[in-house]
């Protein structure tokens, strides 16, 4: 597995947990301990799509200002 893919997954999984305790909190919104877990997640997801996208680019289009920098990267099946 490439570094690409391993920093891909960690953030996948770190979005998952943080998706996943919104939508507790939405049944759950006194839970204090979900909260701030929640907010641990979201700052964790942050850090880990500004390292990826320091590293590799924009993980979507936009998010370096250039709506065409997707497409300098090498296509899937030019690999």
């Amino acid at each position: 597995m490439t570094e690409r893919e391993k920093m891909l997954r960690r953030l996948s999984s770190v979005e998952f947990a943080a998706y996943e305790l919104h939508i507790y909190l939405d049944t759950h919104p006194n839970d204090k301990a979900a909260g701030a877990a929640l907010n641990k997640y979201n700052k964790q997801s942050a850090q880990l799509r500004a390292e990826f996208e320091k590293k590799f680019g924009p993980l979507t289009a936009g998010d370096d200002g250039n709506r065409w920098a997707w497409i300098a990267d090498p296509w899937p099946w030019n690999n």
